[in-house]
């Protein structure tokens, strides 16, 4: 049986002149507008960028999307397990201000993977599942149609899969953790080096919970707090210390 996969794109929005002076019986008016029925690909994962471009993918690993590749592109892999020869796209850009879409050319499996944008915009997407687990994906914007994706399918120093991403102030991206991973890596210009161990993702690591895609925010003085399972830490990247919170109640983090 085919799947077919059907995107719907649409706009929430709330006029100006529409919003109340205030009160706790003002309603805020608004509406939705449906923009495109299908632009062909499901979105996984989707990111906005500077130039009000949407980029969005989904794994490539599950048989044909509803957007062909234009000119004949095919992608060949004989380790696919659906189609070993795909000539559709799983990924796409789409123009807020256009309304239109076009199909971009990704190659390895982004299946829970994870990203982080870089200050000069690109889009920095890392890991996923199978050919895709020790990936690093860069999408840099461009004012035509001529850009598309590159990708090192070895470009990280493990194989992360439901890790997490986050933009430190240096404009370096560091990636958090992933499954069975208990470390973390620092990007610098889309680049890794090494990685560096990480206890506190060991020991909310159990048999009941998991820790994947941790938590991780940039704080005000400029350390990481890092919330997995039903722990959280302040972590100080560039000395390697942790100041450890205190433990909450069991939380569902992901099943």
């Amino acid at each position: 049986m085919q799947t077919i996969i059907l995107l719907l794109f649409l706009v929430c929005f709330a006029g100006a002149d529409d919003i109340p002076d205030g009160g706790a019986d003002g309603i805020l008016d608004g509406g939705c507008e449906l923009l495109q029925r299908s632009i062909g690909v499901s979105a996984m994962h989707m990111q906005l960028l500077h130039t009000d471009h949407v980029i969005v993918f989904d794994r490539t690993d599950f048989g044909r999307s509803n957007l062909s590749l234009p000119r004949g592109i095919c992608r060949h892999d004989p380790t696919e397990r659906v189609l070993k020869v795909d000539c559709t796209a799983h990924s796409a850009e789409y123009d807020v201000v256009m309304n239109s879409f076009r199909p971009l050319m990704i190659l390895t499996d982004t299946w829970c993977s994870s990203g982080a944008v870089a200050p000069n915009g690109t889009l920095i997407q890392t890991g996923g599942w199978s050919d895709g687990e020790q990936a690093i994906r860069l999408f840099t914007p461009c004012t035509d149609t001529r850009c598309d994706w590159s990708e090192d399918a070895l470009g990280l120093s493990r194989r992360r899969w439901y890790a997490s991403n986050q933009i430190l102030p240096d404009g370096r991206v560091i990636v958090v953790g992933g499954g069975s991973q208990f470390n973390y890596e620092l990007l610098s210009n889309g680049n890794s080096k090494n990685f560096f161990s990480l206890h506190f993702l060991q020991e909310t690591s159990d048999p009941e919970e998991n820790n994947l895609y941790p938590f991780v925010h940039l704080n005000v003085d400029g350390k990481l707090f890092i919330f997995a399972n039903n722990r959280a830490i302040l972590f100080d990247y560039e000395n390697q210390t942790v100041v450890p919170a205190p433990i909450r109640p069991r939380l569902l983090q992901h099943r």
